[in-house]
């Protein structure tokens, strides 16, 4: 009688044992997929930042900001950099406030609203380009811009166009 339940005992045991073993190694493989599986999200995240990188990259190329030339041409007249490019985006914001049709813009507002500004971007130390619309026209403009000896800022329009009006 002993000797049975020392019997049933070692198999009670040895099934434990082996339900342990079974439940504690599809735990681990279930980590190791979940590892990997990480592990190549991982990887894909890092060439997605890559792009992401070089895109960025690209399109800061034609910044003023980034653009040591430019930064370079500004210094050497005396002019700070970083109060020049807040100081000049203001001045084309002021342009919207002017009484009538806007100075830089050459189209006249088809609404009941007014051609203005709405986005700009410096290229460089003299040359700039800028959306406008009406809310519902819009267009762009190619600007040159110089700051004279007696720091006066000067525009000259280059060049602009207006999207054909879309209908939906």
């Amino acid at each position: 009688m002993k000797s049975k339940i020392y019997l049933y005992l070692f198999v009670f045991t040895l099934l434990l044992v082996l339900f342990m073993y079974v439940n504690s190694k599809s735990i681990l493989e279930k980590y190791e997929k979940d590892i990997t599986t990480a592990k190549e999200r991982i990887e894909i995240y890092k060439d997605s930042l890559t792009v992401l990188q070089d895109e960025n990259y690209d399109l800061m190329y034609f910044n003023l900001e980034h653009n040591e030339d430019a930064i370079t041409y500004f210094e050497k007249e005396g002019i700070d950099v970083t109060t020049l490019i807040p100081f000049l985006k203001d001045e084309l914001y002021k342009l919207n406030e002017a009484k009538g049709e806007h100075p830089l813009v050459p189209y006249v507002a088809m609404t009941n609203g007014k051609m203005m500004i709405n986005n700009i971007k410096f290229l460089n130390h003299k040359w700039i380009i800028a959306d406008f619309s009406d809310g519902k026209y819009w267009g762009e403009l190619f600007l040159t811009y110089e700051i004279t000896k007696d720091k006066q800022l000067t525009y000259r329009l280059v060049e602009h166009f207006l999207y054909p009006p879309q209908s939906y």
